[in-house]
């Protein structure tokens, strides 16, 4: 026989020990996931002003020069962009160069393009490797370009000769103009305008250095360089303000008072332009009283080179011997250009050697 005693459920602690619960709140709540935002306000750093300034600041120091950057660690900053050039680490305004340095930039921007042999036995004795070093120095910073360039080929040479150019950027002609230690009027160049002709042009420089010297040997100083390019554009100014003063006026009177008023050669009914043109001022005469002032005019004088190059024809030449230029060729360039005038042998008389 089976007998069913009915048992007491236990009791729960909270029952006995404290007050009683609706059975409806002893059901455990689910809890809500807290919203991220409010978890990244919670972990924000403390907005208040004290929180700014827990650091001390660093006084600054006024009129204290910067440091002085060893030139191992000035190099360019490479760009991410392969398309673009890499950017100077340091800033160009302020930069302190050696007094080579500055007269390379001042021969490249007067010339527009200059041959570095040339810059070598002019203004490095002959020393390649400072010239070598100050060449990658500035172009690490972006003032100068170099190129190499192939030379015409003629009979005399069975290879390929090549020679390295230098030419100003726009920032090296922006650092010479606010450096301002050139001759008054005297324009600087940057950049090339006709690379075809990049071996002739490459040549002025050597031609002035050669009549520089004999200027200066006759007491010439504060030497100044008036380019073709220049020459030509003061030239055809002029034209055009005599045509437009007077219409009816022929052309080729308006170009013969132009030339005797810039001073150049009228030949054939045209105007000889030098490559370039050599201004100086003339040393005064011993017994002059400097109280007395001269005329400008007659204190200065000029002198109008010409590189001869094989690419010039026969009447080229005439006109240019004609014109009374201090012309000058190079060694393989004079072989070529006899050979073109064996019948006017005088026209070689007057042509000097690079």
């Amino acid at each position: 026989m089976r007998l069913d005693i009915p048992q007491e459920l236990p009791r729960r602690r909270e029952e006995a020990d404290g007050p009683k619960v609706p059975a409806d709140e002893r059901v455990p709540r689910r809890a809500v996931p807290e919203n991220p935002l409010q978890q990244r306000l919670k972990q924000a750093p403390d907005p208040r002003p004290d929180a700014r300034h827990s650091h001390p600041r660093t006084p600054r120091r006024k009129n204290e020069p910067s440091q002085d950057v060893p030139r191992e660690r000035r190099r360019p900053v490479p760009s991410g962009d392969p398309r673009r050039p890499a950017r100077s680490a340091t800033n160009i305004v302020g930069l302190e160069l050696r007094p080579e340095e500055k007269q390379l930039l001042r021969e490249a921007g007067r010339f527009r393009i200059v041959r570095t042999t040339d810059l070598r036995e002019s203004l490095y004795d002959g020393k390649s490797r400072q010239l070598e070093n100050d060449l990658r120095y500035l172009r690490d910073k972006g003032l100068i370009t170099t190129a190499h360039v192939n030379l015409r080929r003629d009979g005399r040479r069975r290879s390929i000769e090549r020679v390295e150019v230098v030419t100003l950027t726009k920032e090296g002609r922006r650092l010479l103009i606010r450096d301002g230690a050139l001759p008054k009027d005297q324009k600087f160049y940057a950049g090339l305008v006709k690379p075809r002709e990049v071996e002739h042009d490459s040549q002025i420089y050597r031609a002035y250095r050669k009549e520089a010297e004999r200027i200066e040997g006759n007491g010439g100083t504060n030497l100044r360089v008036r380019l073709d390019y220049e020459i030509k554009a003061d030239v055809q100014k002029a034209i055009y303000r005599e045509r437009k003063a007077d219409p009816a006026r022929g052309m080729a009177e308006i170009k013969e008072q132009v030339a005797r008023q810039f001073n150049l050669p009228f030949v054939d009914g045209g105007i000889q332009i030098p490559d370039a043109r050599i201004e100086y001022d003339l040393p005064r005469d011993p017994g002059h009283d400097p109280s007395v002032d001269q005329d400008q005019g007659s204190r200065t004088g000029h002198e109008d080179i010409e590189v001869l190059t094989a690419a010039y024809h026969r009447g080229h030449l005439r006109s240019k011997a004609q014109a009374g230029f201090r012309n000058y060729a190079s060694a393989s360039d004079r072989a070529t250009l006899t050979a073109k005038v064996e019948d006017d042998s005088h026209l070689m008389e007057n042509i000097l050697e690079l």
